[in-house]
């Protein structure tokens, strides 16, 4: 099979007894989920759909192939590796599996808004709900770039087929396998539509490096003086509600390139996680929750049409698809220059981090290759409830080339633009989950504003006794009791021991690092 080739969309091994939609238009794409029984439409017009047993990603499924082309430069010790020949007789698998599909709807889309470092990504699936999610997550081509596509990466996505681990050399049925040189992704036996954006953003991250540039898991902004800022972090920390600020305009929420002009975004929507979203304290994502347009995973919905964001009982997980656009303050080029600030989020289940801390060249390298914080319940399967774990440059399921390579990127663009770097702890506080609370959403935005504007320059700083970085005595619009951890928890000797143990599994996960970086890291 392959797709690769011409814009009338024929593919060679798959002849389909009904319609291929090529870059369908989102009303015909909502007639056709709702037709297939997939979705409904929820008050005020978003798409609510359930993904059945899968809620969130499947990283134990995930595959590269070793094939000659790729090998010397993935990260075996972070990847699972399945060989060639399974991969073909999986790929054969899956197109025979769409060759008997009645319908098959194929999305042309680009990833990356840098024109010199984007790619032509072709979708090919089985449901118009997919097909939507990936019209929405990547962004359009013009009607001229439509006319002319050439698909650079390809993903053929079969969610109701399942896989046989002992034929197909998979774990389970379900299957996520990226074969590099080839630029193709084979999806199955998930109806989770974020493997479908995750696998190209995996794409994104062999392919950047290789031009020269840092492919990063952030969220990024702009501010009105076109200082720029950039926020590290896994889901649930915060990505998409700090960088949704009405007082800057987003550039994207997820994933972006930093290179020789700028930071870029790699896609055209956004996916925030709505479980509990606050009118107050998140309007513009709550918004696109009640407009047309966006798609709801696995909220809870009504008989009469009305949304429950407040019901976790399908999944903690709950998501939003939209595009950019429907956030009003979106940066319509989704570029911008070099940031002046690199924000470095981590939910910090043990409540010993402080809200801020000021980080040094090479701390922020130390904690970039750390990537601590709290998965968070139902982003995984499996994750009930926060679990402490270090997940590399704040996103290692997404990683194909090893650390070093990303992690030494990254002290280049810092020496390069003389950027600030800041650790913002948005988990709990007063004590760990369980006990303590999580950290006040309007704290954090009173620091981060604080910071990106250059407030936090001439304040007064302590030295954490443990971590060793600079933290702020004072800010604006913060109590000064919040700075202090160690005073918001009722036993400060209980403080002082997890805070000791946390440092000591900081120590312990930087073995696997470059040594010289490791003074960078919790005291002595």
């Amino acid at each position: 099979m392959d797709v690769r080739g011409g814009v009338d969309l024929r593919i060679h091994g798959i002849t389909p007894t009904g319609h291929v939609v090529a870059n369908p238009s989102t009303p015909m794409l909502y007639e056709h989920a709702i037709s297939r029984g997939e979705a409904r439409i929820g008050e005020g017009g978003p798409m609510v759909v359930d993904t059945g047993r899968h809620t969130g990603r499947s990283p134990k499924d995930k595959f590269v192939v070793r094939e000659p082309g790729s090998e010397a430069r993935i990260w075996w010790g972070g990847n699972q590796e399945i060989g060639e020949g399974s991969f073909e007789h999986l790929r054969e698998k899956v197109a025979g599996f769409l060759s008997h599909e009645p319908t098959l709807y194929v999305v042309d889309a680009f990833a990356g808004a840098d024109p010199e470092h984007r790619i032509a990504v072709r979708v090919v699936t089985t449901h118009p709900y997919h097909a939507l999610f990936a019209r929405t997550m990547f962004i359009d081509p013009t009607p001229d770039e439509l006319r002319g596509f050439a698909p650079q990466a390809l993903v053929l996505h079969a969610p109701a087929l399942e896989a046989v681990p002992e034929e197909d050399g998979t774990r389970t049925g379900t299957f996520i396998v990226l074969h590099p040189s080839r630029t193709e992704v084979l999806i199955g036996g998930t109806f989770y539509a974020g493997e479908i954006k995750k696998s190209i953003f995996t794409v994104m991250n062999d392919r950047l490096p290789l031009e020269g540039v840092l492919p990063m898991h952030c969220s990024a902004n702009v501010g009105a003086d076109g200082r720029s800022a950039i926020f590290f972090g896994l889901s649930g920390t915060g990505k998409t509600t700090l960088s949704a600020d009405p007082e800057r305009a987003l550039i994207g929420d997820d994933e972006h390139g930093w290179g020789t002009s700028g930071v870029f975004n790699f896609e055209g929507g956004c996916y925030a996680k709505v479980i509990k979203l606050s009118e107050k304290a998140e309007p513009e994502i709550y918004r696109t929750t009640r407009t047309f347009g966006t798609i709801l995973e696995n909220v809870v919905i009504d008989e009469r049409g009305r949304l429950d964001l407040d019901d976790a009982s399908k999944t903690e997980n709950t998501r939003a698809a939209y595009k950019l656009e429907q956030i009003a303050n979106a940066h319509p080029d989704k570029r911008a220059g070099h940031p002046s600030a690199v924000v470095m989020l981590t939910a910090d289940a043990f409540g010993i981090l402080p809200p801020l801390a000021r980080l040094s060249r090479d701390q922020a390298l130390y904690y970039f290759l750390s990537g601590f914080t709290s998965k968070l319940a139902g982003t995984e399967i499996g994750i009930t409830e926060p679990q402490p774990t270090f997940s590399t440059c704040f996103g290692a399921p997404f990683l194909p080339q090893p650390p070093s390579v990303y992690a030494d990127m990254l002290g280049r663009k810092l020496d390069e633009h003389g950027s600030a770097v800041w650790l913002v702890n948005t988990g709990w506080t007063g004590g760990p989950f369980g006990e303590g609370q999580r950290m006040p959403i309007a704290a954090t935005r009173a620091l981060l504003h604080a910071a990106l504007a250059g407030g936090l320059e001439d304040v007064e700083y302590r030295i954490d006794p443990v971590f060793g970085f600079r933290v702020p005595v004072e800010a604006p619009g913060v109590e000064a009791s919040l700075l202090d951890p160690r005073s918001t928890w009722s036993d400060a000797d209980t403080y002082d021991r997890k805070a000791r143990e946390l440092a000591q599994m900081f120590r312990d996960n930087f073995e696997k690092f470059p040594p010289e970086l490791a003074a960078a890291g919790p005291l002595g």
